[in-house]
């Protein structure tokens, strides 16, 4: 049977398998593949269509509407005509089947808002952080009318995110909150609320339209005891003793608690949390500065249930506090990066105990400089079978031992962060041990080593499934072969020997190779023929790279998106030209402290592309502000 006569919904099933960019390009092949494309891009509600308050989105929401599209976000909406056109075929095209609406950010009136809202009557997630202009009135949905056609509206409503409303009052958010009998997750983040001040002196009438008061919050908790899971309450004022009143609302039993840059919380506080809300599955208290050890001992003796733990920035929490992660035998991401007394010693011996494999997928220990070689080899092996995503950015000592231990181990990463990881060089990439000759070069000062010479052997890069490999060879990091985004910014030793026969992956979506000086067009070209799914592409202050390689390696790089070459100062107009004219899905280019190309140069280029693609070209035209690593 032809491909042409499968089915609609078998190819759906197929399409089902692959990331979204490959069903996008596949929605090209025909009419019948275009709509297996559409019905599987459908069932994913986590994707959002970005629609502009413009004139130009009118037709695209029209089209949105045949493919009955649940999940949109509207940018830059304001109190102008044209973005009450544009609200108005939101409400008319989309409304009946929206189930995600972020309107992040936006300045329109309270009528456009409440015109959206009722012809969306299945909306399970809203979005109004940062909308003051909506609040600042403070008459949102007073009326009764408006009132009960929002309960109508609201009614199966489970996220609502009122991030950053300055002007939230106890009186909006009490009307907001009773028009939705089911929420389930709340975010207040950066509001403005008011722990330790008692406005009402005792009285339980919590209508205030001047204040948002802990005390209201607490009996909207009481209320909704058995719906709320989730609560975001970062960047917020709230102190240890305001913590422990949350915690012990009766019958409350929380799953996600977000308390990010509460720089108040005390490691009693978090004790009394982990005490009374023990079935916690995601914790994030990243930027909690007065937490200690002690704090991290208490969740990781509690909290067995735990997922998802987010401990960056704490400057007083040690590797004694991860003596008993071994207990949480169900977490999956951890996050300790910025912890600079941190060097994963005691984390390391935690996982290796944990009966079986540990189920760690993401591993965040940016910035943390303790962190050794010997860490990250013994991690590699415990995660072998696990482990998606790895950030050891700006791990300043680890060196090609790691890299090794990862490129031989850790076959199932998807996600590489390896910035600043100054120490890596080409022999670490390429799976080859380093001759003793050329592993001290201290004595050089400021100067770089002498180049690499690894032409000499050709066939370096490593066959994993032959036995009998020479000892002196590893596995290079093309074994990685899963790799959807790489970061190898300002590892300054890496050359195009490595670069260009390395860097091979089908699926990468992701690169960085800003501030790597010593590349040039071989290795862009290589990465342009081998990469070919790449969105994201950051080149800034390569300044080998020419506009020969740019006119190759353009036309094979249809999916790019973002590409950065701020610093990069032999290019010319050439470049763009040949950008524009391969590059078509291009939403976002950075030529800033370009010498070789003008502001002209940049306008005539954006004249040429369509209206979404964005040029960032501060100093362009021969500002000499070169960087030296």
């Amino acid at each position: 049977m032809e491909t042409g006569e499968l089915p609609v919904e078998v190819i759906t099933h197929i399409l089902n398998f692959l990331p979204i960019p490959d069903r996008k390009e596949a929605s090209l092949v025909n009419r019948s593949w275009y709509f297996a494309a559409q019905d599987s891009l459908r069932q994913e509600e986590s994707i959002f269509y970005t629609i502009p308050a413009s004139s130009a989105s009118l037709g695209t929401i029209k089209s949105l509407s045949r493919r009955r599209v649940c999940s949109i976000q509207l940018i830059n909406l304001d109190s102008s005509s044209t973005s009450r056109e544009v609200v108005k075929y939101v409400a008319g095209y989309l409304g009946s089947h929206l189930r995600h609406l972020c309107l992040r950010g936006s300045s329109f009136t309270e009528a456009c808002f409440e015109e959206l809202l009722f012809a969306c009557p299945c909306l399970t997630t809203l979005d109004l952080s940062g909308c003051n202009s909506l609040f600042m009135p403070g008459t949102l949905l007073s009326k009764q009318e408006t009132f009960l056609r929002a309960q109508g509206a609201l009614g199966n409503l489970q996220d609502l995110n009122l991030s950053g409303v300055r002007y939230l009052s106890d009186l909006t958010f009490n009307r907001l909150t009773k028009c939705a009998p089911r929420l389930a997750k709340l975010s207040l983040a950066r509001c403005h609320i008011t722990f330790e001040f008692d406005a009402y002196h005792g009285s339980r009438d919590y209508n205030s339209s001047a204040l948002l008061s802990f005390r209201n919050l607490l009996r909207f908790l009481a209320e909704r005891a058995g719906c709320v899971k989730a609560l975001d309450l970062s960047s917020t004022s709230i102190s240890s003793q305001a913590v422990k009143s949350l915690v012990q609302v009766a019958n409350l039993r929380l799953h996600e608690v977000v308390l990010h840059d509460c720089r108040d919380l005390s490691d009693e506080a978090v004790s009394i949390l982990c005490q009374h809300q023990p079935h916690l599955t995601t914790l994030d208290l990243s930027g909690c500065s007065e937490l200690t050890d002690q704090a991290i001992l208490a969740l990781c003796s509690r909290l067995l249930d735990l997922r998802c733990l987010r401990l960056e920035k704490l400057p007083r929490v040690t590797d004694a506090g991860f003596r008993g992660v071994s207990h949480l035998r169900c977490l999956q991401s951890l996050n300790v990066s910025e912890c600079s007394f941190v060097s994963s010693s005691e984390l390391v011996k935690a996982l290796r105990a944990i009966e079986g494999r540990p189920p760690l997928v993401s591993l965040n220990v940016a910035f943390c400089s303790l962190l050794k070689d010997s860490s990250v080899i013994v991690l590699a092996g415990a995660l072998s079978r696990s482990l998606r995503v790895l950030d050891l950015s700006s791990c300043t000592s680890i060196t090609n031992q790691s890299l090794q231990a990862i490129s031989t181990h850790l076959l199932n990463l998807t996600v590489l962060r390896l910035a600043w990881c100054k120490e890596l060089t080409d022999w670490g990439l390429l799976g080859v041990e380093q001759p003793r000759e050329a592993q001290d070069h201290s004595k050089e000062g400021f100067f770089l080593p002498p180049p690499q010479d690894l032409e000499r052997d050709a066939p370096i890069l490593i066959d994993l499934t032959k036995q009998d490999t020479p000892q002196k060879y590893r596995a290079s990091l093309n074994a990685l072969a899963r790799l959807q985004e790489l970061d190898l910014t300002a590892c300054g030793k890496l050359t195009d020997t490595s670069i260009a026969k390395v860097v091979h992956f089908p699926e990468l979506r992701r690169l960085s190779l800003s501030l790597v000086p010593n590349i040039t067009d071989t290795s862009l070209t290589a990465i342009a023929r081998h990469c070919r799914a790449l969105e994201h592409l950051s080149l800034s202050h390569c300044v080998n790279l020419t506009d020969k390689g740019f006119a190759e390696a353009a036309g094979t790089l249809p999916r790019l998106q973002h590409l950065v070459l701020a610093g990069c100062n032999q290019l010319t107009p050439q470049t763009l030209r040949a950008i524009g004219r391969e590059c078509r899905q291009l939403k976002c280019l950075d030529v800033s402290m370009c010498g070789g190309i003008s502001m002209t140069d940049v306008e005539l280029f954006q004249s040429r592309l369509p209206l979404q693609t964005s040029v960032h070209s501060r100093f362009v035209g021969g500002a000499d502000l070169s960087i030296t690593l």
